[in-house]
């Protein structure tokens, strides 16, 4: 049940503390957890910038509708798509494969000819939204985790990512911004923490078959 008590506990967080600080292993936790989040494929076209650039985070809180979490909170994470996932990407994973479990090249060859195929075929924007779902497993998986660590969290759709782009200089590395995710610690008198959650029962979304 603690992680039950935990889910509980966890709230999209209004007002953050300023004055606190994340520890770095913490962080650590978080990194960690993203870096091993499920993905289709297990090609992770994800990366996840961390940011703890008060100036930087300032300067973004106008392009997120001034959501005054994204400059209060101890750190400011943005999980970002790869941009282009073709026949390079999918290669260098499967080196990859090869490399830490020594799986035979026979083995992985139809399976790398295969995704290499299918992606060829994919249009610009299905590639697109397909990273973008993968981004959304990430956000999921990193909302559990801080609610076990205790770490407060406000997950953002509501940004401009062609600003974060720029300000972030992601384009230059080859990534997008998809998600935002403020994390710290509450404010004490941030009065949505005392909230009651709203939720529909159990039976109504849950079908057992």
């Amino acid at each position: 049940m603690e992680i039950i008590e935990s889910l509980q506990w966890r709230y999209a967080t209004k007002k953050f503390d300023n004055t606190r600080i994340l520890p770095q292993e913490k962080i650590d936790v978080l990194t960690k957890a993203f870096n091993l989040t499920a993905t289709s494929y297990g090609l992770q076209p994800l990366k996840l910038v961390v940011l703890k650039n008060k100036e930087l985070q300032k300067e973004l809180t106008e392009h997120s509708w001034n959501q005054q979490q994204v400059a209060d909170a101890s750190h400011l994470l943005v999980i970002c798509t790869e941009k282009i996932v073709g026949e390079e990407y999918i290669t260098k994973y499967f080196d990859n494969v090869k490399a830490i479990r020594n799986t035979p090249d026979n083995i992985l060859k139809p399976f790398r000819e295969q995704l290499i195929d299918s992606f060829k075929h994919k249009e610009a924007d299905e590639i697109s939204t397909w990273a973008a779902k993968q981004a959304y497993l990430a956000m999921g998986n990193l909302l559990t985790v801080c609610a076990t660590e205790k770490i407060d969290a406000c997950p953002m759709e509501g940004f401009i990512p062609a600003k974060y782009d720029e300000i972030l200089k992601l384009s230059e590395r080859g990534l997008t911004s998809v998600l935002v995710l403020p994390v710290g610690y509450r404010a004490e008198d941030d009065m949505f923490a005392g909230f009651k959650k709203v939720r529909r029962t159990i039976d109504e979304t849950i079908i057992v078959l």
